[in-house]
């Protein structure tokens, strides 16, 4: 999270940060494919570290407890000016509160929680850390989606909770339930509603997509390095993706936005 940087506009997307059961071997993945490096950070949840691409803060990697068995996930913090009044808010629209809140340090002041259909993300107050913005940087978080079985109930929930105007991703073809979350006119996240084919073992989750200059290279290395190519790399509108899993098996996904396919017509 950036240190002294304007705060960013309530309800955008701010931070990624991972959950792992093996702190090390998760910061050696992420270390041999994206060139991280690791500073320590906040311990209000436990052992935790930021990463670092190019000197720049990009992420965050925190270790689960050890009497904790659930799987290994990226979760997105979503930014706000007040973090008790958003997680009254997503209580009163029908979500759950996990975590806090509680502050993290002198830095800020965050929440776990889930939206309707169970898919958790983070709140995040920052104080003197205000984030990292998603952008196409290579090595650093560029997108985030949520993956879930139908869009319209838990679309209402997010544009309640943060302002969002919700809308059909133009982009994609006609009857596709995707979802294209805005604020202020600009696209921040989107939702995808995948049905039945969302995975049994794991429900609701945002997929973090991370900008990378060779993805076909990097989609291989995911399988050197212990992880799982989970979807070739293929053509989107929003440019080359493949989706990978890391060694403990948290899902994440590569983007290329420079293999952006050209708009028709």
């Amino acid at each position: 999270m950036t240190v002294g940087a304007a705060p960013p506009r309530p309800g955008t997307p701010c931070w990624a940060s991972l959950m792992v059961h093996d702190l090390a071997g998760s910061q050696e993945f992420y270390r041999s494919l994206f060139g991280w490096e690791f500073e320590e950070g906040p311990r209000q949840l436990g052992l935790y570290v930021r990463a670092l691409h190019e000197g720049r803060p990009v992420a965050g990697v925190g270790e689960i407890a050890a009497d904790l068995q659930r799987p290994s996930a990226w979760l997105p913090y979503i930014a706000t000016a007040n973090a008790d009044a958003t997680t009254a808010m997503i209580r009163d629209c029908g979500g759950t509160l996990a975590v806090g809140p509680l502050d993290a340090q002198q830095v800020g002041r965050l929440a776990i929680a889930a939206d309707v259909c169970g898919g958790a993300f983070g709140v995040w107050e920052g104080r003197t850390y205000h984030g990292a913005p998603f952008q196409e940087t290579p090595g650093a978080p560029a997108w985030t989606e949520l993956i879930t079985p139908e869009t319209s109930l838990v679309s209402k929930f997010y544009s309640m909770v943060f302002g969002y105007e919700a809308v059909p991703t133009p982009a994609l073809p006609q009857g596709t339930d995707h979802l294209t979350l805005r604020l202020g006119g600009r696209s921040v996240a989107g939702i995808a509603g995948v049905g039945s084919d969302l995975p049994h073992d794991r429900g609701p989750h945002w997929m973090t997509y991370f900008s990378v200059r060779d993805l076909d290279r990097d989609a291989v290395r995911v399988g050197e390095l212990g992880g799982r190519l989970l979807k070739e790399p293929h053509d989107t509108p929003f440019g080359v993706v493949a989706a990978v899993e890391d060694p403990e098996g948290a899902p994440f996904a590569l983007v290329d936005p420079s293999r952006r396919r050209p708009a028709e017509g």
